[in-house]
C-alpha cells in the first residue's frame, strides 16, 4: 500500500494539472459590482434562469472618458461609463479588448455553468501566433454560436466552446475563470493561476 501512494498522489495531481489546462493563461481581469450600476443588458448574462443568453465585454474611449460596452446574443446593447473604481481597476479584456460571459445551457462548469471566453477566434491566433493583431474577432448569434469573422469557424458557446466545424488539431474557446453572484450582483473574471 504505501508504494502505491506515490502513484496514487502522482495520478491526483495529473488529474488537476489537466482539470486547471481548461483555462487560459492569457491575461485577463474584469471584476464590477453591477449592483452600483444595474446594467440590464450584463444582469441577463449574469442570470442563471437565462441560460443561453450571453454578453460580451469591452472597453471604449469617448471624448476622454473610458466606458464599458455590453452587447449580448440577443441584440441589446448598453454603455456604462466607467468611474474612479472601475479606472484604477485597470481592466484586461482577453486577448483584444472582448470577453463573452454568460450561463450556457449545458450545465457542465463546477458553478453552474457560468462561463468566460475569450472574444478572439483561438485558432486563428494559434495559427498567427500572434494574439493582438490582427484582430480575429467572434461574432455572437442568439442561437448561441460565436462564428470567426476570418475563417468562419463556428463555436458552441452553450457547450465549452467547442468547434462545431473545423479541422482536426482545432481548439475550442480560449476560457477564463468566471463566477457571478447573480444578474445584480458581482462578477469577476479572472486569469487561471
Amino acid at each position: 500500500m504505501k508504494k502505491l501512494l506515490p502513484l496514487f498522489c502522482l495520478l491526483l495531481l495529473f488529474a488537476a494539472c489537466s482539470a486547471d489546462e481548461e483555462y487560459s493563461t492569457r491575461a485577463c481581469r474584469f471584476a464590477y459590482d453591477n449592483s452600483l450600476y444595474l446594467d440590464e443588458t450584463l444582469a441577463s448574462a449574469m442570470n442563471s434562469q437565462s441560460r443561453g443568453i450571453f454578453c460580451h465585454v469591452s472597453e471604449t474611449s469617448q471624448a476622454g472618458a473610458r466606458w464599458l460596452v455590453f452587447r449580448s446574443n440577443n441584440d441589446t446593447e448598453s454603455r456604462k461609463q466607467e468611474m474612479a473604481q472601475e479606472q484604477r481597476a485597470s481592466y484586461i479584456l482577453g486577448m483584444n479588448n472582448g470577453i463573452i460571459v454568460g450561463f450556457q445551457t449545458l450545465n457542465t462548469q463546477p458553478n453552474g455553468g457560468f462561463v468566460a471566453y475569450d472574444a478572439q477566434c483561438a485558432n486563428c491566433v494559434r495559427l498567427s501566433g500572434n494574439s493582438i493583431s490582427p484582430k480575429y474577432p467572434l461574432s455572437m448569434a442568439s442561437s448561441g454560436i460565436a462564428t470567426c469573422s476570418k475563417c468562419h469557424r463556428r463555436y458552441d458557446m452553450n457547450n465549452g466552446g467547442i468547434v462545431l466545424n473545423g479541422i482536426a488539431g482545432d481548439v475550442g474557446m480560449e476560457k477564463y475563470l468566471a463566477t457571478t453572484t447573480g444578474p445584480y450582483g458581482y462578477i469577476s473574471v479572472t486569469t487561471r493561476r
